[in-house]
């Protein structure tokens, strides 16, 4: 590792700065860590930076996915009971996946603010060890309740890790590769599904040690996130953040390391920063976020994640029992299921060709009509090769429309709050997550699959709309324009 690369990992940032400086003074250097940030190629140093954040994203995939692989396994253990005769029974499968959401709820909504408070590169670490310690105990837990309460703590863990995975990604990219870097982003966290799905299918059928094998899946993905966060002592503390609250010298070091890298890489000096009116310096609040300019985003965000996820977790989670209904045995719509899932990685990785070409708002509307379209078709299918095509393009829609609004969400805040207004809009996803599967359950009983996804069709409908009518543009801008 060379000595830069090793300093822009480990640059102090808790060292005290300089005095404060003037107001006007203190916006202009904030303005010139934005462009200076701009301004830079996307080299090696740049990428490796995107990776290394997107590991975290990577565990948080692990983990929400690992539910239908290793709910088996934990039933067989005899800990949980497939379904309850009460409706809020704590020894159902149904309990440990809502501590899951609710453990992600708690986390994004009450816990974004420490992100913006302490710092992206703090809190990213933090998260990640309550995660991996949660996770560990977790593996051991032999009650309901015990179960659960750990399946709470990890969520919470992997809530604040989302919110200030969004907030430090789009800090440190340069404004012209923001939306390949969500992109990669997206694609290192989605390889996380085959992942897991190999894993349970090795492992949840067996005890190795005497050991139950569902057991292990969780202690893997443990162990993996302290590797993980090894690797991310090499990531800096955000720039932005760090001239946002007042402290333009550590600004200034963090920014003066990566430069010398991505110089050394490029093999030609940086081009000039650009003339860019910074953000104010100040520590912000969330009532911001109810305010002009940012009220009308803020409505727009809360309401598209309410639907959003009723549409890709409507579809994803309940693809076999369509198929089922559908007239497909188990195995085959297993079968089925697996070549659609296959298709997952594959939306962000088309998208990093095209990703910064085209208005992200417009991203977001197409692809939400993506999934729409394609899901009407998929429940009127009744080939086998139709039946695939029309779900793999629905997952090609879910998945390009989930890179792109991780993307969105984060350029639409100023620096000071951007943290806490990811977590208000998030937590609607969170929430509406919770009650998803019983809108798709009721729909699906009532009128089959055809109402099941008509209930998604319209939901990433109303995404649509409200994304293009109330969605500002961002393609192109700087952080510091947008949050004008």
């Amino acid at each position: 590792m060379s000595s830069t690369h090793h300093a822009l990992g480990n640059i102090d940032c808790r060292c005290a700065s300089a005095a404060p400086l003037p107001a006007d003074e203190a916006q202009e250097t904030t303005g010139l860590i934005g462009a200076r940030l701009d301004r830079l190629p996307a080299t090696r140093a740049i990428w490796s930076l995107v990776v290394l954040i997107s590991l975290g994203g990577f565990f948080e995939f692990y983990e929400l996915f690992a539910t239908a692989y290793i709910a088996p396994g934990i039933v067989r253990s005899g800990v949980l009971h497939a379904t309850s005769n009460n409706f809020l029974s704590l020894d159902s499968v149904a309990s440990f996946i809502a501590a899951a959401f609710l453990g992600l709820l708690i986390g994004t909504l009450m816990f974004g603010t420490v992100a913006d408070r302490l710092g992206r590169r703090s809190v990213f670490t933090l998260s990640l060890l309550w995660y991996t310690a949660s996770a560990a105990i977790m593996a051991f837990q032999t009650t309901p309740l015990g179960l659960n309460f750990w399946r709470l703590m990890v969520g919470i863990g992997l809530g604040v890790e989302l919110v200030t995975i969004d907030s430090y990604l789009s800090e440190l990219v340069p404004k012209h590769v923001r939306g390949r870097a969500f992109a990669l982003n997206q694609l290192v966290t989605y390889l996380a599904v085959p992942v897991i799905a190999c894993l349970a299918w090795r492992l949840v059928p067996l005890s190795p040690f005497g050991f139950d094998g569902w057991r292990w899946v969780v202690l893997i993905g443990s162990v993996g996130a302290v590797a993980v966060w090894v690797i991310r002592l090499r990531v800096p503390e955000s720039p932005r953040w760090l001239a946002a609250r007042g402290r333009h010298d550590e600004a200034n070091a963090v920014m003066e390391a990566l430069e010398a890298r991505v110089a050394r890489e490029s093999g030609a000096p940086l081009p000039s920063p650009a003339a860019e009116t910074g953000e104010i310096v100040e520590l912000g609040s969330l009532g911001e976020i109810f305010r002009p300019p940012y009220r009308s985003r803020t409505l727009m965000l809360s309401v598209f994640h309410v639907f959003q996820t009723v549409g890709l977790y409507g579809f994803s989670n309940w693809v076999p029992t369509f198929l089922m209904h559908q007239g497909l045995a188990v195995t085959a719509s297993l079968a089925y299921t697996l070549g659609i899932t296959l298709v997952m990685p594959f939306g962000p990785l088309i998208a990093m060709w095209y990703g910064d070409r085209v208005e992200r708002k417009w991203q977001i509307v197409g692809s939400a009509l993506l999934v729409a379209v394609a899901g009407l078709c998929f429940a009127q299918s009744r080939t086998p090769g139709l039946t695939v095509l029309t779900g793999a393009l629905v997952t090609l829609g879910a998945t390009t429309l989930s890179y792109n609004f991780h993307a969105y969400q984060s350029e639409l805040y100023p620096t000071r709050v951007r943290a806490r207004a990811i977590g208000f809009v998030y937590a609607w996803s969170r929430l509406s997550g919770i009650f998803s599967g019983f809108l798709i359950a009721y729909a699906l009983r009532g009128g089959g699959v055809s109402a099941a996804l008509l209930l998604i069709a319209a939901c990433m409908g109303i995404d649509a709309l409200v994304v293009g009518v109330l969605g500002p543009a961002t393609r192109g801008r700087s952080l510091e324009s947008i949050s004008q």
